[in-house]
């Protein structure tokens, strides 16, 4: 342990740290079985993407609304007390999904649901973007980070193929269920964290608007910061366009949900090898590698829309996990290291919102796209811009002169 009281260099010896890994164990264990069930219970229902595609956005464009709130919430409160919270709201918002879908009701009914799971969602991305930091320093970050994307990414490999069997088998609304027990066990972990109450608040303390100002003036005057994200706004609404709406139906129609199952797992095996590697790999500058990898992540798109079989779309997702978990452990320990931890939360989740605003619209315009010019074209074409989107912030020199190994701007 460091001078400060927190684990440095060996996060696993903190207990706090221990109840944390264990709860986001839970729940990404649950989370990672949610989309194939989700999509391919809409699916069965329905047969529309046009459904799949409003279920989906009905919870993601409450996320991004509540991001920023949810930003200000967490600098300002215990992160693990708004974790404690947000995942036992999530947990009982499955709950209801999966009962409506193991009823066969009208996808209509999961809009509300979907929308309070979005909720709970954007109040919790901030937290957790901040709170490694309340649990480790100095070399432990970066080893942190790569503890917690190693086991995201396990549960990225078991949980889509389990999804895919149960929802052939028996349907995909005991997968949500399972997602549902994961939030609830999750919040049970966090309540045991027991992070140090915050310094009192003053009345002639910042308000929470005066909070969330600053920080967005720090977000802004960081182009290493906000060159990522608008990059990263351009990725994530053609990548969730094709790969989340129209990866499902083109997959329905010739892999199967098996076999898309195992696409989305040889993904997660990638990423998975990625983040044990990045445990002890420490790159001194490295956000041009990270982005330049970031690229080859567009190329299961591009494969996609080619009518690629199984094998070779499973072999790219590959390749996309190992560079977008590179990239994700990357950019986490370089805000952990040169964000303020007062402002972690804040800057993070204005880098979140300002990259996820733009999904809605990838995914409602994708299906109009695909019935206009044909889901091969839209595929491939979207993947061609998603790769040149990353390459654009390394035109910034101060992006490339980040280094991961010390503190300051």
């Amino acid at each position: 342990m460091s001078s400060t009281g927190l684990a440095s260099g060996r996060p696993l010896r903190s207990p706090a740290f221990r109840w944390f890994l264990g709860g986001q164990s839970i729940s990404m264990t649950g989370s990672a079985m949610s989309p194939v069930a989700l999509a391919f219970g809409v699916l069965e229902i329905t047969d529309s993407a046009a459904w799949l595609s409003a279920v989906t956005t009905a919870a993601l464009v409450p996320m991004v609304a509540t991001l920023l709130i949810g930003g200000g919430i967490a600098d300002r409160y215990r992160r693990d007390t708004v974790l404690c919270l947000t995942s036992l709201g999530a947990g009982l918002t499955q709950v209801g999904v999966a009962f409506l879908l193991l009823a066969h009701q009208h996808p209509a009914f999961l809009l509300p649901l979907s929308a309070l799971n979005g909720i709970f969602q954007g109040l919790t991305k901030p937290a957790l973007r901040g709170i490694v930091s309340n649990l480790t320093a100095g070399r432990g970050l970066q080893q942190a980070s790569s503890l917690l994307a190693s086991v995201r990414n396990a549960t990225r490999i078991l949980g889509p193929t389990t999804a895919g069997l149960l929802t052939a088998s028996v349907g995909g609304a005991w997968a949500i269920a399972a997602d549902a027990a994961s939030f609830l066990l999750a919040a049970a972990c966090f309540a045991r964290m027991s992070l140090p109450d915050l310094p009192p608040r003053t009345e002639s303390g910042p308000t929470m608007l005066g909070e969330l100002r600053e920080g967005w003036s720090y977000f802004s005057s960081k182009p290493w910061i906000w060159t990522v994200t608008l990059a990263f706004a351009v990725f994530n609404a053609l990548n969730m366009g094709v790969w989340q709406i129209l990866g499902p139906v083109i997959a329905n129609d010739t892999i199967g949900a098996e076999g898309w199952g195992l696409v989305l797992s040889a993904r997660g095996v990638g990423a998975l090898l990625a983040s044990v590697v990045m445990v002890k790999l420490t790159v001194r500058r490295p956000m041009a590698p990270a982005l330049s990898s970031m690229a080859l992540a567009a190329v299961p798109l591009i494969l996609l829309g080619a009518g690629a079989n199984a094998f070779w779309l499973a072999a790219a997702a590959f390749v996309a996990g190992v560079a977008s978990e590179f990239f994700t452990v990357v950019w986490e320990t370089v805000h952990n290291t040169h964000v303020p931890e007062r402002l972690l939360s804040r800057v993070g989740a204005q880098d979140e919102f300002w990259s996820f605003v733009p999904i809605p619209i990838g995914q409602l315009s994708t299906p109009a796209l695909a019935a206009a010019f044909g889901t091969a074209t839209v595929a491939v074409t979207g993947g061609g811009v998603a790769a040149m989107a990353m390459l654009v912030p390394l035109l910034v020199p101060s992006l490339r002169r980040i280094e991961i190994n010390r503190n300051g701007d």
